[in-house]
């Protein structure tokens, strides 16, 4: 499995302790254009890390990522999102049933016929809104045992 640099927190570290990467170089016994390199996005040796590593004090895994491991936690945050959109669009889709329905209720109560004249399209409002919230349910337990469930979403470890 191969690391690279969490270049984030590489910089985030140096700059809490106020260092420049100059003095970063010096304590790890790297050079000055190494830093700045990985500060930039490029990959290192091993022994970088492990110099990078060792001036601040830490574990070379603390200062490392997986790229196979960020890219899965990354399409979890995209699949999560979408389901919050569908979820939203469903609260979106009930309020416009309430206006609809009361709609309805007012055309009814308007038209002296006495009754519910509006029976039929309320009738078919109301099968829209739940063949919806069932859509809602069925998405959200399928994502939820594939987050799970499946290797492609788990953290490597």
């Amino acid at each position: 499995m191969q690391l690279y640099p969490d270049i984030v927190k590489i910089k985030r570290w140096r700059e809490e302790r106020q260092w420049s990467q100059e003095h970063l170089a010096d304590l790890a016994g790297i050079g000055l254009r190494t830093v700045q390199r990985i500060e930039k996005g490029d990959r290192a040796s091993s022994d970088t890390l492990m110099a990078l590593a060792a001036a601040f004090n830490v574990d070379v895994g603390a200062i490392t990522v997986d790229p196979s491991a960020e890219a899965a936690q990354r399409s979890r945050r995209e699949i999560e999102q979408k389901l919050a959109g569908f979820r939203l669009s469903l609260w979106l889709s009930c309020a416009g049933y309430l206006f609809v329905m009361a709609v309805f209720s007012a055309i009814s109560w308007t038209d002296g016929v006495g009754g519910y004249v509006m029976k039929v399209p309320a009738f078919w409002c109301t099968v829209a809104v739940a063949g919806h919230a069932l859509a809602v349910i069925i998405v959200t337990l399928i994502v939820r045992y594939r987050l799970a469930y499946e290797p492609a979403f788990q953290p490597q470890r």
